[in-house]
């Protein structure tokens, strides 16, 4: 059974921006819980082998219906998990990404400086940093044949070159915290950026990392996770296996795709792809590891040997 979240219509279309946008996680958790107890009452259903499967921020809703329900729920899935809340994902995503393609792809030189101009052009860079880009492009101009600056706000060199770490990554630093700004009764416009009562709720979110060793022993969990991911980066993944591993959680198993991304479609390691459906390999393995009958009889055996 798969469910729309609040306020979301077909194709993740917003049918109301207002309540998509003003959704707690605490609601959000909620409503799992309340589908799961819908799909248990289906006579179809199997209520003693209950998966569920969460993508993305879904990822921090499963474990907790999983904790919270421990007699409901066998397996959990986590696609494109985040184990730290959104504050530090949002750092990620905001200013450590667009800082490495600076680094990686716009210094050629490798001394720290790439071209205005060349950043301002470049249509990866541009999807990272967003409005940052067009203040980079107001900053020159061509008299000439020579590119001079005209607004030295962001480039402290006043030339045509900005420094990564001295003027760059404070941009974006700063670029980050006015966008995570809540105004106490400022109403949800998600065309201007994320809404307020949603942001204060992720960022109050104890981190899945903190609480993935509640979840119930006998309750198997699946982490897949591309490696070209850049909004839940691979590292996300190794955090929540990690931890798993040092708790001897009895049966977790994670699995990596070379080349895809948040979606799992083929994408680069700068930037999500919305390129078409999710590949047909993570469907297989996803439905291999549910139906393994060595991994069901190993759970058996495991929870045999914990019975007094």
């Amino acid at each position: 059974m798969q469910y729309d979240k609040r306020g979301i219509g077909a194709n993740l279309t917003v049918l109301d921006s207002n309540v998509w946008g003003n959704v707690t996680v605490d609601e959000l958790k909620q409503d799992a819980e309340k589908a799961l107890n819908v799909l248990i009452q289906q006579p179809e259903v199997d209520a003693n082998h209950i998966t569920l499967v969460g993508h993305s921020e879904g990822t921090s809703i499963v474990p907790r219906v999983a904790i919270n329900n421990p007699d409901k729920v066998d397996n959990i899935v986590l696609i494109g998990a985040m184990a730290q809340n959104l504050r530090e994902i949002g750092y990620f995503q905001g200013v450590t990404n667009p800082l490495h393609y600076a680094q990686q792809v716009l210094d050629h030189n490798h001394n720290g400086l790439i071209s205005v101009q060349e950043a301002s052009e470049n249509p990866v860079f541009s999807t990272l940093v967003g409005n940052i880009t067009l203040i980079l492009a107001q900053n020159i101009t061509t008299v000439n044949g020579t590119a001079e600056q005209l607004n030295p706000q962001y480039n402290t060199n006043n030339d045509t070159l900005i420094s990564i770490n001295d003027e760059l990554k404070p941009r974006l630093i700063d670029n980050l915290e006015s966008v995570s700004v809540v105004t106490p009764g400022e109403k949800c416009n998600v065309l201007k950026g994320p809404c307020p009562i949603w942001l204060t709720s992720q960022f109050a979110l104890t981190p899945t990392l903190d609480i993935i060793s509640k979840v119930p022993s006998d309750t198997s969990i699946l982490i897949q996770q591309g490696k070209n991911d850049s909004d839940t980066p691979i590292q996300q993944a190794f955090l929540l296996q990690q931890e798993l591993t040092e708790v001897r959680h009895p049966d977790h198993t994670l699995i990596t795709y070379p080349d895809l991304g948040h979606l799992f479609y083929p994408s680069s390691q700068w930037k999500t792809v919305l390129g078409g459906p999710m590949e047909q390999k993570v469907l297989e393995d996803l439905f291999g590891w549910l139906s393994d009958p060595v991994r069901d009889f190993k759970k058996i055996s495991i929870l045999s040997s914990q019975v007094p």
